[in-house]
């Protein structure tokens, strides 16, 4: 979790210097007929909509059969509304157009897990279901405001509805279920743009714990924990209330032709996970979530017709993504299996397709992807000691969106400087390896897809942009 968090700081971080600006072409600077004054104070409805997934990490202990570790997360849609109030101070020590405000949103949301199975699954072991029905927060929102654009962190109260249950396929057969509404604590970070009159878009990262989750399973036999962790990535829009009606964007800024840059951010995954063992009559189902941080380069080529526009863009990332958590068939005794996963590097060649106002640029992007996975297992099969790895360069594809707006901080970066705030999500596909362990076959199954946040910056070699905020 630390390392999106730390992205979600880079990425305010970074955005917090994107100035909004008027585009001059060669000499002169062309200004909207109106002033371009933006004042965020007030009131704001809107709505969101975006997807989550839970990382949730899971035991279940029995003096017997021992402690097996694995992650429950609930993957799905989600949708709901916001409302709130800011309030924009010209000066704070020493930091101009500091905003402050306060948030509270409703959703409802399509994240479960019925897919985790352990303790020999089938034979005699569990299944597991974990969902999220509905949450909601009330944050405290602070940022820096350059012009339309406000780069902002979040924090406050999460509440929501979390229920776990586990069948039990011994015989004779039980079920435990455990249903309550949680609260916790959320952190985050967003981008917020105008987009023209009242309107705003803004894209946003939560992290949501909703404490942890105990009980006691079927029978009485098993004791239960889960630290309900999850991770919210959403776009929204607000309608200010009251709001610079008559703000106006700039011109058009020119993002037509080459530009290079550099990126960082964080990631973390949810990968389907399975070992199917037909002598045993086994197939355990798991979850591998590997999470860490990114960082690397970028480079593309815009097209621009009036508002809209088009490119194509191709970046190359290192990566620290690992899980090393999960134990299964019980960890205790002749059976034990420890998976450790690994993305070591990452590439994507995407095209982009957006819509600029004034000079913010909003966008969706999607491509080819291409990635190392690594995951290594050892233990003991039978009691029989095995340790196997299996490395695989794998291509898949890639989606997601973001904001890009001018970049000056400090005096530090000329007129030709962007940042972006960006989310991307990559599905590298599925892989199967057989190995054999004291004259048994077993075959090992992994999906690999990553959800990544990161920021970045990218120097334009023909589109000079002059900060007038």
């Amino acid at each position: 979790m630390k390392k999106i968090i730390v992205a979600a700081v880079a990425m305010v971080g970074s955005a917090a210097g994107a100035q909004a600006a008027d585009l001059p072409v060669k000499a002169p600077v062309y200004k909207a007929p109106v002033a371009q004054v933006y004042d965020w104070t007030g009131f704001y409805v809107g709505a969101n909509a975006g997807l989550g997934f839970g990382r949730s990490s899971t035991h279940i202990l029995n003096t017997t059969t021992g402690n097996e570790a694995t992650r429950l997360g609930g993957v799905g849609a989600l949708g709901g509304v916001q409302a709130g109030y800011n309030w924009q101070l010209q000066s704070l020590l020493g930091f101009n157009n500091v905003v402050f405000g306060v948030e509270a949103d409703i959703q409802g949301t399509g994240l479960e897990d019925n897919y985790t199975c352990g303790y020999l699954c089938g034979r005699s072991g569990f299944g597991y279901q974990q969902k999220l029905d509905w949450f909601g927060t009330v944050r405290g929102r602070i940022g820096l405001a350059t012009g339309p654009v406000l780069s902002y962190f979040t924090g406050g109260l999460v509440y929501g509805d979390v229920k776990t249950g586990f069948t039990y396929f011994n015989t004779p057969a039980a079920s435990a279920t455990f249903s309550n509404t949680r609260t916790g604590w959320t952190i985050g970070s967003g981008v917020e743009a105008a987009l023209g009159g009242n309107w705003t878009a803004k894209i946003e990262y939560l992290y949501l714990d909703l404490g942890t989750q105990r009980g006691t399973g079927p029978g009485g036999q098993y004791a239960f924990s889960s630290d309900i962790r999850e991770h919210i990535f959403r776009a929204g829009v607000n309608y200010r209330i009251g709001g610079n009606s008559l703000y106006a964007a700039a011109p058009a800024a020119n993002w037509a032709g080459f530009y290079v840059g550099g990126n960082a951010g964080g990631a973390t995954a949810l990968n389907r996970s399975s070992v199917m063992a037909p002598t045993y009559g086994v197939a355990q189902t798991f979850n591998v979530s590997p999470d860490g941080f990114i960082g690397g380069v970028q480079a593309g080529y815009n097209f621009q017709a009036a508002n809209f526009v088009y490119g194509l863009e191709a970046d190359f990332q290192g990566s620290t993504l690992k899980d090393d958590k999960n134990c299964l068939f019980g960890c205790l005794g002749s059976d034990v299996a420890n998976f450790n996963q690994k993305m070591q590097w990452f590439g994507t060649v995407r095209g982009r397709a957006g819509y600029t106002v004034g000079s913010t640029l909003f966008y969706a992007t999607g491509g080819f992807a291409f990635g190392n996975v690594k995951t290594t297992a050892q233990g003991l099969a039978n009691g029989t000691p095995f340790a196997v790895s299996f490395d695989h360069t794998r291509t898949g594809y890639a989606v997601g969106g973001g904001i890009e707006s001018p970049f000056e901080f400090l005096g530090l970066f000329g007129p030709n400087w962007t940042s972006k705030a960006e989310y991307l999500y990559v599905n590298l596909g599925r892989s199967t390896d057989a190995f054999t362990v004291g004259g048994d076959a077993f075959a090992f199954s992994t999906k690999a897809e990553q959800h990544t946040l990161r920021t970045g910056l990218s120097y334009h070699f023909n589109s000079p942009v002059i900060a007038k905020y």
